[in-house]
């Protein structure tokens, strides 16, 4: 039987969920020839393990385990490029994405009736009762709102992340996909080359069945992050520019503790400048673990507390850059002004490399 419909199960931390989301694809595609691609991020719940002996009695399950990397929008690129059915399908794995639409997703696509059939929460005939969050439908409206500002998509739910196209319109748009952050549907409709024709379906919007949301209080950081990914990554990218704006932040948090120290509590200058040092790295590692470094953040006290100790290494080699690079300058003739900011550049950039690859990647 020719396979014609792949469904995509991004995944972490969602072992009790999948058995009867199969069961559910099962019952509401029939005799559909289908597969479930699920695309695990080494969660420690023991999700792959469990797709695996799922997919040990049931061939139409794959997995598809991704270590040392993390991300939705990611994940979904990776399961989507990776199978041989004309037609593709994203969807959460948590049960809150209904799968009986996907039979009359998947024959609006085969019908040539459009070119992208997606879920929305938002549209005539939607529901987000179910869904019992006030809070996150707010968050969402909010960055519906933002993207059709900024992208020009004009769907009543850009943000959706249940949805379906075909295969070979995904790969043709994945080279230039961001992969950044946690709405792929928004990247590709302003990635792709020509408009695509777009059909929604209404959802009813089902609360989690089983375990904590993947979304964690970042979730509007990761939306940011991704449209400056998708404009201006390829001028800058956009990890560095995290990394260099919470420096800059690291800078004023620095001159402000050093001032409270200095004008308040009488500290003299150098035991002030050492503990602004201090509390100032500390403000930058805290803040790139949980953002800049986000899919690579490290958790528990010991990791942290060694972390800590490899980007306060790496800083002091920073400096020792930033100080050496400008001295040269200013011995070779260049303004004291622009030979430092050379340095600071300098020592950004060594900063950045050597914390990318000792503090929060691997040797």
């Amino acid at each position: 039987m020719t396979l014609e419909l792949a469904v995509i199960l991004p995944t972490y931390n969602e072992r009790g969920n999948l058995r009867a989301l199969v069961d559910r694809l099962a019952a509401a595609l029939g005799t559909t020839a289908w597969e479930a691609v699920v695309v695990d991020d080494n969660s420690p719940d023991g999700t792959a393990d469990e797709a695996r002996a799922i997919a040990a009695a049931d061939p139409r399950v794959r997995v598809i385990e991704r270590i040392g990397r993390r991300g939705l929008a990611s994940a979904a690129i990776e399961g989507m490029c990776s199978t041989a059915a004309p037609v593709v399908a994203v969807m959460d794995a948590d049960h809150q994405h209904d799968p009986a639409l996907l039979p009359g997703m998947l024959a609006a696509i085969t019908s040539g009736d459009c070119d992208l059939a997606y879920a929305s929460r938002f549209c005539e005939g939607a529901s987000t009762a179910a869904w019992n969050r006030p809070d996150r439908e707010r968050a969402s409206g909010f960055a519906n709102a933002l993207a059709r500002k900024v992208t020009g998509v004009t769907l009543s739910d850009p943000m959706s992340g249940y949805f379906m196209m075909r295969t070979s319109d995904l790969r043709a748009t994945a080279p230039k996909l961001s992969g950044v952050g946690f709405k792929i549907l928004l990247d590709i409709l302003a990635t792709a080359e020509t408009p695509m024709k777009v059909k929604e379906f209404p959802l009813e919007f089902a609360a989690r069945a089983e375990g904590e949301s993947k979304l964690d209080r970042t979730v509007v950081f990761e939306f940011l992050v991704g449209l400056y990914d998708k404009w201006l990554g390829r001028i800058i990218p956009t990890r560095f520019a995290l990394f260099g704006t919470i420096g800059a932040l690291g800078v004023i948090v620095h001159m402000a503790v050093l001032a409270l120290l200095l004008q308040v509590a009488h500290v003299p200058f150098l035991a002030g400048q050492t503990l602004a040092a201090i509390v100032a790295m500390t403000f930058n590692f805290v803040l790139n673990n949980s953002l800049t470094y986000a899919d690579k953040r490290l958790k528990g006290f010991a990791p942290l507390l060694r972390g800590w100790a490899k980007f306060a290494l790496t800083c002091s080699v920073g400096l020792l850059a930033n100080i050496g690079v400008a001295a040269f300058l200013v011995r070779s003739g260049v303004h004291q002004y622009p030979a430092a900011l050379a340095g600071i550049v300098m020592a950004a950039v060594w900063n950045y490399a050597l914390s990318s690859r000792f503090v929060w990647g691997k040797y």
